[in-house]
Parts: C-alpha cells; structure tokens; sequence
C-alpha cells in the first residue's frame, strides 16, 4: 500500500491518534483524507474533508461510505475507554466498548470493503487485545475481539487484494491516557510505526516495547505473564 496518492479515511480524527494518522497521511502526500469525527467542528487540520460520524450509528455509517466512495485507505482508530469490568461493571458500558471497538470497526469495514479492492485497511488495536487488567476489563475483551476481527476479515479480503494492518500499541499520551501515570509513548511515533509497517505490508505492527513484550508472552502459561507484572 502506497500512501502517495492514496485517498484516505479516519475515525476519530479529531484529537490523539487519529489527529496524527490526518496529519501524517497529509505529509506522506495522501491526495485527499476524509476525517470523521461526532463533533466535526472539532476537526482542526486544514486540507481535510470533514465528516460527521459515530461508527456505533449504521446510518452515519452508510452515509460516511456514500460521501466518500472513492476510499482506498481505511483507519478505524476510533475508541473508548470506560474503565468498566466485567463481573461488577455497568453492563451499558461493557456493551458500549464492543459496540464501538467490534461491532463499529466491523461495521466500517462491511460498508467500505466494496471500494477497497487492492487498498487497505489499518485497525488500530492495543496490547491489551492480549491481557486483562482490572479495572479495563471491558476495554480488553473488545480489543481482544477486535483483534480477532482483524485476523478474520484479512483472510475473507485476500481474495479482493485489500491489505488489512493490525497496529497494536502499549500507553500513549493521548487524551484517553490522561490519568496514566506510566510511560507513556509519542503519538506522532506510534502513528509514524503504523504507517511505515502498512507501507511495508505488514499484517501486523508492533509499536514499543510493551505490545513486544505481551505478544510474545502468549507462549507460555498466562501465570508468568501476570505473576512477573503483578
């Protein structure tokens, strides 16, 4: 997938990562980048064209795809974090998480894979599509849903030559990460990373050290994983 030339859309492009995707889409010398927010008098890039969207809403969903038919780069990097876990949580956000990170991405994908033959597709996912924390349990079950989403939807567009990139990132000072305290990685870096690995064709990205770390902890008994991070 070439960048140059290429006619981009994002969700969640008006703040965090998805400001960045804009911006470095621009720079790579996309010919045009549609950006979609809920808000689009938050879209704050010049040169884009703005598109109001909630990815959870099918009829914004249909309407974005009718307004841009000439796509040939999906970002879905909208997202939400409700701080929710799953035994004790308030069921409306652990729907909420999975109605935005699946069955939103999901729904992107169904209404853009008809324009995206020989383009491509980059879901923004996270480390935590591969480990639970209390307290963000509700955000890792859709992530780990979303990963699997991203696996799945690869194979079943292979046949239409669309390339789908799977970026998975650790903790980003982003908006989101406010209230983190740990490290926390340069957007602009994690977003340079998603680019660079979808150009490269890469199915999957791994942008630091942590999402490194986790993904190859999956090979052994989830006990170490959790005892060393205890």
């Amino acid at each position: 997938m070439q960048i140059n030339g290429s006619v981009a859309l994002v969700t969640g492009a008006n703040r965090g990562l998805g400001r960045h995707f804009v911006q470095q889409l621009l720079d790579r010398g996309a010919k045009k980048v549609y950006a979609t927010a809920r808000d689009i008098t938050k879209i704050d890039i010049p040169g884009v064209l703005p598109v109001p969207l909630d990815i959870t809403d099918p009829s914004q969903v249909a309407a974005a795809a009718a307004a841009a038919p000439d796509v040939t780069l999906l970002v879905n990097n909208a997202g939400i974090s409700t701080s929710t876990n799953l035994v004790t949580g308030d069921l409306a956000d652990i729907h909420a998480e999975l109605d935005t990170h699946f069955f939103g991405t999901l729904s992107m994908i169904r209404a853009f894979a008809p324009v995206l033959q020989g383009g491509a597709i980059l879901n923004v996912l996270s480390a935590m599509s591969w480990f639970s924390y209390d307290g963000a349990n509700a955000y890792s079950v859709a992530k780990a849903a979303q990963w699997a989403l991203t696996n799945g939807v690869r194979l079943e567009l292979a046949a239409q030559e669309t390339q789908v990139t799977a970026l998975h990132l650790g903790a980003a000072d982003t908006d989101m990460m406010a209230g983190y305290e740990g490290e926390k990685a340069d957007p602009a870096d994690v977003v340079r990373a998603g680019l660079d690995g979808l150009e490269a064709g890469r199915w999957e990205v791994l942008a630091d050290q942590w999402s490194t770390y986790v993904k190859a902890s999956l090979a052994n008994d989830p006990s170490a994983f959790y005892g060393a991070t205890a």
